[in-house]
């Protein structure tokens, strides 16, 4: 079966769909208040929707192999901003972090919650790259550079 030009495959539809339906489910959700009438007065009563998180505590430990690797990983891409100029150096910063912060849920919530520990973390363990780094970007601070988060 061949596809043609400007026609879309009911997979793709499919997906579309389904990811569609998931956003408008999570907008309902957030915006869905208990609204409750008790039937003894004309008041309404609007409760808020309580949710409870599981999260780990952001004052977890980051290992100096994390610090190490995200220093590591900026070193291998100083050439590449420097190359590419700041503005698609800084979406790479943005990846990079990101990525980094990904492969520990601890750590992303705490990037999260304080983009500065980027540069705090740098400051500690390899500030010569971290230097460099907001040469190449541009920038005053790694966490001005970090978009998202």
């Amino acid at each position: 079966m061949t596809i043609r030009r400007g026609t879309t495959s009911i997979v793709g539809r499919s997906a579309v769909a389904v990811a569609s339906a998931a956003a408008l489910l999570a907008v309902l959700g957030a915006c869905s208040t208990d609204t409750t009438n008790t039937g003894s007065s004309s008041t309404t009563t609007t409760v808020a929707p309580t949710t409870t998180l599981t999260t780990t505590p952001a004052e977890a430990v980051i290992t100096d192999a994390q610090k190490q690797q995200l220093c590591t990983d900026l070193e291998a891409q100083l050439s590449n901003w420097r190359v590419q100029g700041p503005t698609l150096g800084r979406g790479g910063l943005n990846i990079l972090v990101q990525t980094w912060a990904a492969q520990s849920g601890v750590i992303n919530l705490q990037v999260v919650q304080n983009r500065a520990i980027v540069d705090e973390i740098t400051t500690e363990t390899c500030s010569d790259v971290r230097d460099e780094a907001i040469r190449s970007l541009d920038i005053p601070d790694l966490a001005s550079g970090l978009v998202g988060f």
